[in-house]
């Protein structure tokens, strides 16, 4: 127990549970984000699992703080209260900034916008006073509608606020547990259908092809090659397998086997989307002369990079069937091309050889490799996981993230009430409230992998990672403002709890507004970002001083 430990067990305790909510945290995006390199779950992960398990640390430790003796829960819940205030500041302004920062990029003085096109994309020598307004980042319009979606979710605090404002300040003689009662079940049904809404959205937007949500996908798929995850066929292979159940695949192989010997297939539009965005970085990159095309050594590092290695038989045949001009070297529709006609062939070929095996003498099918010998499913055969078949490596990947959300989730659900308790002691001890204990801490533990994502996205600069950074922390705002509120309402409903937390309310709602003022700017500077973070410790001073004057 908290209370039964000395200062220093205290802290013990704190730092122990915080740590392990953060690796929760971080095994929950991380088998997210694995789970995003199969296509074929990519919609139904991207738009409703990504989200709900993100918001599971912030919800578990929200539940918690309501529970047991009904006494203790009403002065635990500012506990709750503290982390879905702290969780829901601090992801719009301190990741929001970092993202900013790490992302910014030199302003044209031409065209007054964020330079993406221009090397170096960021000046070393800039001054201070210079950066601040002289460099910054586009925001698309995907950020500008997150923003509006962040701002229609506050809906339910009005629901909850205004008669607790009013049982508490204009009728204080009534009992506000009864006054508040059928609001909270008004308020928790919002939220709940907010919160199915907003799913509902984001699945279909994560099964469209070229929408916001995809260009997310295509970005974790990028970063999990550039971390030797997967490889780039890996990444791929899934869309084949969707084109071919929908019919289209038999009509481009036979363009490809017959029609067209020199290898201008007619190419599915998406995949080879998808392909040149996962290739043209690693392409550019090797471009040394910036000349646009690249050659046979050039072609064979980039196939490195993107983790297939096995391509010396390639090259030939690559340049002799799709070099156009026959100068040594290819373009960079021309390398997509190139890769989308032997992945292509190479999932048709595995897949004839899966329906139609050889049979040997005993009536036992025989399955060959590439090299026409037996193939030997032998654990270390492969020394990286990158070097495994397609269909091996997305086993595999689908083991690992299953795996990491059900650790994730299972040691949020058991560590989160202790980590209530802790909070709670601490605050007991040194005096304090123990709402600003939570709002400064909790988010540390439970919101530390979104913030290293953002900034991990953001780094890449482009207008591509910065529009991902930032949409993902809107959507974990909405998260809370649907799925963690209605946990609150559900409590103030069902168990005869009291909300009485209108100074911490505004703070969250005027945040939330900046944040949507600045979102719905072309562009933010390095001084936007400054601004931005000091608007989480500029909250924590709202709330006090709305505190010292009476509020709650």
């Amino acid at each position: 127990e908290a209370s039964e430990v000395g200062s220093s067990g205290l802290l013990w305790l704190f730092f122990s549970y915080g740590y392990v909510l953060y690796q929760a945290s971080g095994l929950i995006a991380e088998g997210s984000d694995l789970l995003l390199l199969i296509p074929s779950y990519a919609g139904l992960v991207g738009g409703v699992v990504l989200p709900l398990l993100g918001a599971v640390p912030d919800g578990a430790i929200m539940l918690f703080s309501g529970l047991g003796d009904i006494e203790e829960a009403q002065e635990s819940l500012s506990v709750g209260v503290g982390a879905l205030a702290g969780s829901t500041i601090m992801l719009i302004t301190v990741p929001w900034a970092l993202s900013v920062f790490s992302g910014r990029v030199n302003i044209s003085p031409e065209t007054g916008k964020p330079n993406y096109a221009r090397r170096p994309k960021l000046s070393k020598k800039m001054a201070f006073k210079d950066a601040l307004t002289q460099t910054g980042v586009g925001l698309s319009e995907a950020v500008g509608s997150g923003a509006n979606l962040m701002v229609l979710t506050i809906i339910p605090y009005f629901l909850i606020q205004v008669p607790g404002f009013y049982y508490t300040y204009i009728r204080p003689d009534e009992d506000i547990v009864a006054g508040e009662h059928n609001w909270a079940i008004l308020g928790f049904l919002v939220c709940s259908s907010g919160f199915i809404y907003y799913l509902y959205e984001q699945f279909k937007l994560s099964v469209e092809p070229d929408s916001d949500a995809q260009d997310k996908i295509v970005v974790n798929m990028q970063t999990c090659i550039e971390k030797d995850t997967v490889s780039l066929r890996a990444c791929v292979m899934d869309y084949f397998r969707y084109a071919d159940q929908t019919k289209e695949m038999l009509t481009g192989y036979k363009t490809f086997r017959e029609s067209d010997p020199e290898g201008n297939m007619e190419m599915f539009s998406y995949t080879e989307t998808v392909l040149k965005e996962l290739v043209k970085p690693a392409f550019y990159r090797h471009d040394s002369n910036k000349n646009g095309i690249l050659d046979g050594n050039e072609i064979q590092a980039v196939f490195y990079e993107l983790n297939e290695k096995k391509t010396k038989d390639w090259l030939p045949k690559m340049f002799e069937e799709y070099d156009a001009d026959k100068d040594g070297s290819l373009s960079l529709d021309e390398f997509v091309k190139a890769c989308y006609g032997i992945f292509l062939v190479e999932y048709m070929n595995e897949k004839q050889k899966t329906q139609n095996p050889p049979v040997s003498e005993d009536g036992y099918s025989e399955v060959e490799d590439e090299d026409g010998d037996e193939d030997e499913e032998e654990e270390g055969v492969h020394e990286k996981t990158t070097d495994l078949p397609a269909d091996e490596q997305q086993r595999i990947i689908k083991k690992e993230a299953f795996s990491m959300l059900a650790l994730g989730t299972f040691l949020v659900v058991t560590f989160s009430d202790p980590m209530v308790d802790v909070i709670g002691e601490i605050a007991n001890r040194i005096g304090v409230n123990a709402f600003y204990v939570s709002f400064i801490l909790v988010p540390l533990a439970s919101n530390g992998s979104e913030l290293l994502a953002s900034v991990y996205y953001a780094k890449k600069k482009t207008s591509k990672t910065i529009k991902v950074a930032l949409t993902s922390l809107e959507g974990a705002a909405c998260m809370n403002n649907t799925f963690c509120l209605a946990i609150f309402m559900a409590l103030i409903a069902f168990r005869g709890l009291a909300w009485q937390y209108t100074a911490e309310t505004i703070a969250i709602i005027v945040v939330e507004l900046a944040i949507a003022f600045f979102a719905k700017k072309e562009m933010l500077t390095y001084l936007d970002g400054w601004l931005i973070l000091s608007l989480f410790p500029l909250s924590i001073i709202l709330v006090a001083s709305l505190e010292a004057v009476g509020f709650d």
